[in-house]
């Protein structure tokens, strides 16, 4: 009997199999109950997930995911993995839920997604007590992939950028001001087409204007969020996404200049979640 245990975003579903042969990794496209139906998540499953499972005998499903804070998604998500997984027990989380166990554990601790969007959380070892509103790309996400995609791509419309900076930008991109707005205010998933961005600060590091984007968006994340949390004095921090692992030397010197305890800055929950349920 084996336990299963998923973390996924709107793109990308990273599925471990924990049995006693051992560990299984699988990818599958990505489970949003935003853009995929119930029935389509269930085609996705039997195409993608069940061949490569080969009729093994799965005991516990843990499936931690993407959209899934609205109780209509949840339900709809553990309906299909229970028709699925016929008599397997089956829990659904948000993301949060997952970086929280997969980085705290069963210990207090405050817990901070930075990947693509951002949120934040108190985390009690059992379950999320406080979250700091999350308000998407357009209001918050402070910190995020697209919340820094958006200043690099403000520095290069409003010719902010040094002439190197923006001829290493339009090397890069080749793009056109008059794509990017139909991209951002016309086109579908504007937020990752402004978190795309960011991968220019990660290969400019060193230039005062380019760490001056990194830190200033990390210290947003700080001031709106973190600062809401009376137990951010006393508890460790922990960082998890593309961002945070990115830039976690930018989070350690932040840390250490408001005398804040940094915790496990890690890319991807996954190792963490099969630490948490083994």
């Amino acid at each position: 009997m084996a336990i299963l245990i998923a973390d996924s975003g709107a793109t990308k579903c990273e599925w471990r199999l924990i049995g006693k042969d051992g560990k299984k990794s699988i990818v599958t496209q990505g489970i949003s109950p935003y853009f995929l139906t119930g029935d389509q998540i269930h085609a996705l499953l039997q195409k993608e997930l069940l061949p490569k499972l080969k009729n093994l005998s799965v005991k516990k499903v843990f499936f931690y995911g993407t959209g899934l804070s609205n109780k209509e998604n949840a339900g709809t998500v553990q309906k299909v993995l229970k028709k699925v997984f016929a008599g397997a027990a089956v829990e659904v989380q948000t993301d949060l839920v997952g970086a929280a166990r997969a980085l705290s554990g069963k210990t207090k601790g405050i817990v901070c997604i930075l990947g693509t969007g951002s949120n934040s959380c108190y985390y009690d070892g059992k379950k999320i007590v406080k979250n700091s509103p999350g308000l998407g790309y357009v209001l918050g996400d402070e910190g995020s992939g697209a919340y820094l995609g958006k200043k690099v791509v403000q520095y290069y419309l409003y010719n902010t950028f040094d002439e190197d900076l923006l001829n290493r930008f339009e090397k890069k991109f080749q793009v056109s001001k008059v794509e990017i707005l139909d991209r951002v205010y016309k086109q579908p998933l504007a937020n990752r087409y402004l978190a795309s961005f960011a991968i220019f600060l990660a290969e400019n590091r060193g230039h005062y204007m380019i760490e001056n984007i990194i830190e200033d968006g990390l210290n947003d994340f700080f001031f709106t969020h973190l600062y809401k949390y009376r137990e951010t004095w006393t508890l460790p921090i922990h960082f998890i996404g593309s961002i945070a692992f990115g830039f976690r030397d930018v989070l350690k010197e932040l840390c250490q200049s408001y005398e804040l305890d940094l915790g496990k800055v890690v890319k991807t929950p996954i190792q963490g979640l099969i630490d948490y349920h083994r």
